[in-house]
C-alpha cells in the first residue's frame, strides 16, 4: 500500500523557537539586501525566536545578528576556529566555537527548528543545499525557506524548476521549499508549516520504482 506523502501522524505543527539563517559575509551592492537583513533580525526578536547563525559581524550575517540583539532578541553564533581568528566579533548571547566547518552545520541543525536563506555567497548556497537535501533524505523534517529579496532567487528557481523538467527533481521536493520576498509573510509560512518527514518517503517512493 503506498504510504500518503502528508499522513495524519505527520501533519503536527513544528514548534519554532530557534531559526538558522544563513546569510553573507557581504552585504551586497544594494542597500536593499542589508535592510531586509536587519527586518528580519527585528521579526525574530519580537516573535522570542532564537537566531542560530554563522558567528560573524560583517556583511548581512552581522547586520542580521546585531539587529537581533538590539531588539531584545537571542543570539547564538557558531563558528569555526580558523574564522574565528579572522574576525570581529558581537557582543552575541552565545558564540559558539568548533573545530570546522563540518562541525558548524552539524550543531546549526541540531540547535535550530527551521532554515532560511537570505541572499549570499558560495558559502550560503552550500548550506541552504545540505539542510534541504538532509530533509529530503530524511535526517531531519525541518522547513526550509527562501528569503528571495529582490529577486535574488529567481534564476535559482528557475534552475530548480528545469530540474524538474528535466526529471532529476522531484516536483513535490521544490514544491515543499517555502519561498517569499517578504520577511513576514516568509517566516509566518516557516511557523505554521506542517511537519512532515516527506523527503524521506519521496526517496523510499525513488527506490520502489527501480523494481
Amino acid at each position: 500500500m503506498q504510504v500518503p506523502l502528508y499522513s495524519h501522524s505527520l501533519r503536527s505543527r513544528n514548534v519554532i523557537k530557534s531559526i538558522c539563517v544563513f546569510c553573507g559575509s557581504a552585504a551586497g551592492n544594494d542597500p536593499v539586501y542589508g535592510n531586509v537583513a536587519a527586518e528580519l533580525g527585528r521579526m525574530l526578536a519580537r516573535k522570542r525566536i532564537r537566531l542560530v547563525y554563522g558567528g560573524g559581524n560583517v556583511g548581512t550575517m552581522g547586520i542580521l545578528a546585531e539587529s537581533t540583539m538590539r531588539e531584545g532578541g537571542e543570539v547564538i553564533g557558531i563558528i569555526p576556529v580558523r574564522l574565528h581568528e579572522m574576525v570581529e566579533h558581537l557582543d552575541l548571547s552565545e558564540l559558539l566555537i568548533v573545530p570546522d566547518m563540518h562541525r558548524r552545520k552539524a550543531l546549526m541543525q541540531e540547535k535550530s527548528d527551521a532554515f532560511i536563506a537570505l541572499p549570499g555567497g558560495i558559502g550560503t548556497m552550500e548550506e541552504l543545499f545540505e539542510v534541504w537535501a538532509w530533509r529530503y533524505i530524511g535526517y531531519h523534517g525541518k522547513p526550509v525557506g527562501l528569503l528571495n529579496v529582490h529577486g535574488f532567487y529567481d534564476e535559482l528557481l528557475g534552475f530548480l524548476d528545469s530540474m524538474c523538467t528535466r526529471g532529476f527533481l522531484r516536483r513535490e521536493i521544490l514544491d515543499d521549499l517555502v519561498v517569499s520576498d517578504d520577511p513576514g509573510i516568509l517566516l509566518e509560512a516557516i511557523v505554521t508549516k506542517p511537519s512532515a518527514d516527506l523527503a524521506s518517503l519521496l526517496k523510499t517512493h525513488e527506490r520502489l520504482r527501480k523494481e
